[in-house]
């Protein structure tokens, strides 16, 4: 619970976390990221999670939200502090938190990771706009009505394996996880609506260059619809299926703004 002095378990939580997004860049950057270093990361995150419950910013960010009108705790101000650096690391190189870090997150993506059926969700503004909605609610509950909306999704219960009604609606979802591509993450995070905003302006993402030959298979697996040129890359969690399936070596990169002579030009100001 929170409370006024330092949380062990939080900070173990975060320092996991900076380490291993900078490790995780630094792979990115270097071409050195590969499918069993992402399934590796996952399966390690996860363990944290149920070992730790952290970190946990979806969580978080409903406490903070909850103890709006009290004295916050040592233990909240880490976690607002925490969530203000991941929001900005987001900005400069994109969401390895959420790709990578996040527990919440990365059950989902092993689940998605299943040989089952899956389905693209479409109309991605849409999706957007229902993540914004929820977090309006989850602000009007908690800070009107002291009601966790979070609460109901049981992520705390499943991550510490106490059977509740909460337990089993996230278990609900990570089984939806094995059709559709992290729906928690794009529907109810509220912090996933702060992430996309930052990431749209990302100084690192995976960008484009001229020896793109528009085949389009990168769009066409990516399962967030956001592997389209002129796309902002918001919701990309760097999950790598593009650069897997692009068969032009070099024709997709993890970096900054690209200068080249084709038409998708990027001019720095």
């Amino acid at each position: 619970m929170p409370g006024p002095g330092p949380n062990t378990t939080q900070l173990i939580g975060i320092a996991y976390a900076l380490v291993f997004f900078f490790v995780g860049t630094y792979l990115w950057r270097t071409g050195r990221f590969r499918k069993t270093t992402k399934y590796l990361l996952l399966l390690v995150t996860v363990l944290v999670g149920f070992a730790f419950f952290s970190p946990m910013i979806p969580h978080n960010f409903q406490q903070l939200v909850l103890r709006s009108g009290d004295v916050v705790g040592f233990a909240l101000v880490g976690a607002a502090i925490g969530m203000a650096v991941f929001f900005l690391l987001a900005f400069l190189f994109g969401r390895h938190f959420c790709g990578y870090l996040c527990p919440i997150g990365a059950v989902q993506e092993l689940a998605y990771a299943a040989p089952t059926p899956k389905f693209r969700l479409p109309w991605k503004r849409g999706l957007s706009l229902v993540r914004g909605l929820v977090f309006v609610l989850i602000l009007a509950a908690g800070l009107g009505f002291s009601i966790s909306v979070l609460g109901f999704f049981g992520i705390q219960d499943f991550f510490r394996l106490v059977f509740s009604a909460g337990f089993v609606v996230f278990l609900a979802a990570i089984a939806l996880s094995l059709f559709i591509y992290r729906p928690f993450c794009r529907l109810i995070c509220p912090v996933g609506a702060i992430f996309q905003i930052f990431a749209s302006q990302a100084r690192w993402k995976i960008r484009r260059t001229e020896a793109c030959i528009e085949c389009k298979k990168c769009e066409m697996v990516c399962p967030t619809n956001e592997a389209g040129r002129d796309d902002a890359k918001g919701e990309c969690y760097l999950c790598g299926r593009c650069i897997e399936k692009c068969p032009v070596e070099g024709a997709l990169i993890y970096g900054g703004k690209i200068q080249n002579n084709t038409r998708d030009r990027e001019k720095t100001p």
